[in-house]
Order: C-alpha cells, then structure tokens, then sequence
C-alpha cells in the first residue's frame, strides 16, 4: 500500500543525526526558531552523501527524509532553550502527534493531535506563494533540496508571510478585554495601520481556510479555557467585515490560526516554525514538479530611473 510505505518512510527519519543534534544543543538558547530550523535544514546536507543528486526519485527521497526530522529539530531546540532534555521520537505515532509528543514529552490526546494535524493539512501548500516560488526558483539552477527549502524557509519567515501569525497574537495580546476591541481595531484603522491576519494577494472574499480555521480555534478555546480570546478574534473579524469588507479585505489563513496554535499550547515563536512544518511537504512537491520539467527562471528588469544622468568622477564628487 503507498500510504502505508510512505508513512514507514517518513517515520523512519523522526529522530535526526547525532551531529545535528549536537549543533542544536550548542545553539544560543534565544535565538530565533526560524533561523534555527532554516540552519539546521541546510545543515542536513552535510549529513547526506550525495546532496547534489536531483533526480526526482532522489529528490523525493531527501524531501520525506527533511520532512520527517524537522519536527525534531524545532522540539529539541525549544526543549533546550527551556532547560529540558530533548525527547527522543516515537515512530508509532502520527506526524502530528509525535511532534506535541516531543515539544510536550507527553502524548497529546486525540482531540489535539486532531486539531494539530487539520491546521497543517490547510498549510500544507497554496499556490505559487512567496516562499514557493523562491523554492522553485532555486531548484530551478538545479542547485539541491536542501538548498531549495533552506530558501523558502527564509522567505516564510517575513512578517509578510508566514510570520502573519504571530503578528496576529500580538495584536490580540495588546488588547486587554472585549471591550477594547473596537476602538483598538477603529484607531488602526483611522492611521491606516496594517491589521495583521487580513487581506489576501489573491483572495477578495474570506479565506477559505480560515472558515475552517475559526470552526477550530472556536472549539479549541471553549475547551482549554480561552474563550475570550477567540471572542475578541470573532470581534474583530466583524468590525473589519463591516469597515472594510466593500475593498476585499477578509480573514486569512493566519487570522484563526493564531487562536488554534495558542489553544494547541505552542510558544508565540513557534508559530512559524509550525507554519514551515506544514509548507515542508508543499514546497517539496513544487521542487520536484520543477526539477521534472526544468526551465531557469529568469525574468527581465524594467529600469524605472532617470534618465540622461551625467557620470561625475568619483574625484569630483
């Protein structure tokens, strides 16, 4: 059966070798998870003797090979950081449920590994996003998959792309009660500020992936005690829908998923990383639809400067 080979395959690269484990534990304790995950996926060519080969087969290999380490290296690296060992992986459990099992060292149950596993299907890929194409442009100097993912792991990391979700929890953090929704929402508004976790560069209407996001973060907080951070979401979902709803701009995928991930119990910088998690497998499979039918991105430039600038020597200047 496919799905069961590739579920040994990938479970059969849960735990990571024992020299990247070791560069983790040396890591400075406050850096940035991003940075030590587009580090250590790099770092994970050093640990494959023929990191070039790019046939799609040998390709498809190294992915599921960096798809089935990476939870471990974002759970050991926050293990770490909070003064505990890491916790070795459990190839008997899912995907989902062996990352919570690491970052937690306990199981989680079913209702968490459900819901986990749901927010990393609906981010598993979307189009030719930002992070995408950087994968598909790097794979397409037929550079190397660990090259490819590094990249796109360093485009998700933006504010203006995976990094959305955290902007989304600090906003909700800013705001103290129910209350103080609409004049927070109102006054951003009023200066033109960015509301974090709205707006789509292609969507006009509300994310798709953010109806199904709000029907879980909404259970997820009744359950685990946060209810009123998923009314103060629910808040400003409507006052933006009211205000702005007429210019197409809706809930994104990030909007809810901020709720949902706090609700799961991960740490406000592992939002993204979990993001990364996710888009592994979709970025994957962009590099090796790319590598089967290559052509070198290359795009013109069209100058928009003055024109009929005189040099001045540098001597004159």
């Amino acid at each position: 059966d496919e799905l069961d080979a590739f579920t040994a395959e990938l479970r059969s690269h849960y735990a990571m070798p024992a020299q990247l484990a070791s560069m983790i534990a040396a890591m400075p304790t406050d850096a940035q998870p991003m940075h030590v995950l587009r580090t250590a996926v790099s770092a994970l060519a050093l640990h494959d003797p023929s990191p070039n080969a790019n046939s799609p087969e040998e390709a498809r290999a190294k992915a599921i090979r960096i798809l089935g380490c990476a939870p471990a290296i974002v759970a050991a690296f926050d293990r770490r950081r909070r003064g505990l060992e890491p916790v070795a992986p459990d190839a008997s459990l899912s995907f989902a449920a062996n990352f919570l099992y690491m970052l937690n060292g306990e199981k989680p149950t079913e209702t968490m590994e459900r819901a986990f596993d749901i927010c990393m299907i609906l981010h598993a890929d979307h189009g030719l996003n930002n992070s995408t194409f950087t994968a598909r442009v790097v794979i397409s100097t037929l550079s190397d998959v660990y090259s490819a993912l590094t990249a796109a792991i360093g485009s998700l990391r933006g504010p203006l792309h995976g990094g959305a979700n955290e902007g989304v929890m600090h906003m909700l953090n800013e705001i103290p009660d129910l209350s103080d929704v609409e004049p927070y929402i109102m006054g951003k508004i009023e200066r033109k500020e960015k509301i974090m976790g709205f707006g789509h560069r292609v969507y006009k209407a509300k994310d798709p992936r953010a109806k199904d996001l709000q029907g879980l973060a909404k259970q997820l907080a009744e359950d685990t005690g946060n209810a009123d951070l998923y009314a103060k979401s629910h808040a400003i979902e409507t006052i933006m829908e009211r205000e702005l709803a007429a210019k197409g701009i809706y809930p994104n995928v990030d909007f809810y998923s901020a709720t949902t991930y706090h609700c799961i119990g991960l740490r406000l910088d592992l939002f993204t990383p979990m993001f990364a998690l996710s888009r592994l497998g979709g970025w994957a499979g962009h590099v090796i639809e790319q590598l089967t039918d290559n052509r070198l991105f290359r795009p013109k430039a069209q100058y928009v400067g003055p024109h009929g600038v005189s040099y001045t020597p540098i001597n004159e200047r």
